[in-house]
Formats: C-alpha cells, structure tokens, sequence
C-alpha cells in the first residue's frame, strides 16, 4: 500500500532511508542538506529506525566513517551538499575504489566563493570522476523513489558500488510536494537483506585498501573503470524492476514530446519540469521543439542518448555549472564528446542557467528555443550564453 503525503523531499528522502532500514547514519549538518538528517535522528530516537546514528564533526568524517561501516557489512547511509561534498572528496574514491555500496544524497548546491547557499550543480560536476554511480531526480516522489532503488542497486553484488543520488537543494529539499510514500512491506519486497560482496571479519581476517605499486595500479583502475561501465544493465534491470514494484517508471535518458521535434534542449534537475512548460508553450504556438532529460550521469548513458537524439539536427545544452579555464558547460562537454565518432553529430549550443539559485522562468526557456530554431534556419551557434546575465 501508499498514502499520498504532502512533504518536502528532505523528509520523503528520510523516510525512504527509514524504509530501506538503515544500520548506519553519518551525520553533519550542511544547508540545505540538514533536514534529511535532522529526520532521521528523530526517525532514530523515536525508536522507528533501529540504526546508529553517528553524529560527525565534519564531512569528511563522515564519509570516512560510511565506509568503515560499509566495510563491516552495515547498510550506510549519508547526505551532503557543496562545500560539505567537496570536503569528502578524498575519501569519495576511496568509497568507490573499495566497492563499498554506500547511498548519499546530495541536494545541490552552489560552490563558494562568493559564498552561496542556493541551487546550482557546480558541486556534483566537480566530482564527475569519482567513480560513484551517479543519477538526478526532478521532483520529491523521484527523490524519494530513487533512494529506495539506490540501496537495491548498490548492494546488487554484480554491483556493489556507492551511489549518489542528486536533488535539488531549496528547490527540492524545502518544497512541499505530493508524494506517494510507500509502506514498509513493500520496500521490503523490493530490497532483499544485505548480503554484502566483501566484508571485514576477524574470524575471516583479510586487507582491505593496500598499497597499490605500480606493477597494479593501472589494471586495477581498469578494472574499476569497467565495474563502472557494466553496472548499467543492473541498472537498467533494477529501475525495471522498481516500475514493476511501483508503478512509477525511470531510465536513464527521458524525453518529452521529441518524437517529431526539430530542436531539443537537454536537461538535468528540476529545471526538466520548468522546460516541460516552455515545451508546451511553443507547441501551442506550432514549434516544433522537445526535450532530453539525462538522468544517469554516471555511468554515462552514450546509446540511450543517441537513441534519444536520432536525426535531430540542433541540441541545446543546459549546464548549471561552468568548467573554468576549459570548455564553458561541463554536461555539453560530455554531449561533444559522446558525437564526436558519430556519423550524425547535430549541432550542439551552450547554455548555462541558474547558477548560484538565480531564477530560470519557462519564459527563459522559451527563449532558448527560438534560439536554436534560429540556428537550424541557419544562423550563428556563437558563444555559450549565459542565460539571465546582468550587463
């Protein structure tokens, strides 16, 4: 059974956590992060959520403290945000290195400086090469769906890796939305016991994380790579899987209203939503534009974003974040990339929107889509814009 429920994705996210019964919590308070957190202690204390909850002095601590209880064969949980992510950055490759089936949700948020609590994505972009699993929910029941599916996927030993699931901060994370919450039993049925592929024993005492001399090093980071790579048939099968469960479907690459589209503009977030309404505007007024949402990040989902693209001929890119010194927008980087050996490479332009929270009204949207049927008429890509600029 579900009840439908009013609350924000924070707490939809903590109860899915909850639902998917825990061992361990690592806790550190960032904004906008803190409201998961901050439910689940009380999830904890209330006696709802039989799990030690580990309150940490640091991010860092806590991502060094998932993986020694993941090491011992506990079901982790953690979250963060921006500069709390980036200070886990050391230990994020260890996480993945070790095969540890770690679940961390990130509401993201701006990177400093200046110093900015709002949404942007120059957080998840700055750790793209981590080696986590990494996939973005655009509302709080995907939120919430796909941290019941992250533990299930995680802890699949063909996979057994950590997984990062993205969600909007402020956006998200303090919005009231719907959500259908579903019962234990369910969640239960859906997610076997954990039977974890490795573990510290000390009646099966092994080395965990030994010096990697140069004689390994190389094929080991191959190995690691490909683990990486085949994960997407269980991920594919898993979210499968979850819409069986369910009833609510999710892949990799999504679109609307593409099939018959001249131009698309690709998403990632909660924007996807706010574009679906610049879609809907310019159908009403007879353009024939369309939307890509990318979903999985990593691993890089290459065919189910060709299939998604087809004969299409301009792509918009909406990035929320920049790479400085290099290429303008990290995500549109990838896209060139993945067409670059293609025998059809459509024309990709640069948008950069929303950093640091600014605002991005359909109207915006709108916008960029007269601009990419201006460039399949023939005009100029030029520069990557950066939407709502103050001069």
């Amino acid at each position: 059974m579900e009840k439908r429920i009013g609350m924000e994705a924070s707490i939809a996210i903590a109860e899915a956590v909850g639902l998917c019964d825990a061992d361990v919590v690592a806790a550190y308070p960032i904004t906008p992060q803190t409201h998961i957190v901050e439910h689940l202690s009380e999830l904890v204390a209330d006696g709802e959520l039989n799990a030690a909850f580990v309150p940490v002095e640091s991010e860092h601590s806590a991502m060094s403290v998932c993986c020694g209880t993941a090491a011992v064969g506990a079901r982790t949980y953690t979250a963060t945000a921006s500069q709390g992510l980036a200070l886990m950055h050391e230990i994020l490759f260890i996480a993945a290195a070790m095969r540890f089936p770690i679940v961390m949700s990130v509401a993201n948020r701006s990177l400093s400086g200046p110093i900015s609590i709002w949404n942007d994505h120059s957080d998840v972009m700055t750790e793209r090469d981590i080696g986590w699993i990494q996939i973005f929910a655009e509302n709080a029941q995907e939120a919430l769906d796909l941290t019941i599916w992250a533990f299930r996927l995680a802890e699949d030993k063909r996979v057994s890796l950590p997984v990062m699931v993205n969600f909007d901060g402020f956006i998200l994370t303090h919005t009231i939305e719907p959500v259908l919450m579903p019962d234990r039993e369910m969640v239960q049925s859906f997610l076997p016991k954990f039977e974890p592929l490795i573990r510290l024993d000390v009646d099966k005492p092994i080395s965990m994380g030994p010096v990697g001399i140069p004689e390994i090093y190389t094929e080991t980071k191959k190995v690691q790579q490909q683990l990486l790579t085949d994960s997407y048939g269980p991920i594919v099968e898993t979210l499968g899987e979850f819409a069986k469960k369910f009833g609510r479907s999710y892949k990799p690459v999504e679109t609307y209203r593409a099939d018959d589209a001249e131009v698309v503009l690709m998403t990632m977030g909660a924007l996807g939503e706010t574009a679906m309404t610049a879609v809907d505007r310019c159908r009403e007024q007879g353009k024939k534009v369309g939307l890509v949402r990318l979903r999985l990040w990593r691993p890089f989902p290459f065919d189910d974003l060709f299939e998604a693209i087809g004969d299409i001929k301009v792509v918009g890119v909406m990035d929320r974040a920049i790479s400085f010194g290099g290429p303008v927008g990290p995500v549109a980087s990838e896209i060139k990339a993945a067409f670059y050996h293609r025998q059809h490479r459509p024309t990709i332009a640069e948008f950069i929107v929303g950093l640091g929270g600014r605002d991005a009204p359909a109207s915006d949207f709108e916008n960029i889509f007269d601009k990419l049927l201006a460039i399949r008429a023939g005009g100029d890509v030029g520069e990557p814009t950066i939407v709502g600029l103050r001069e």
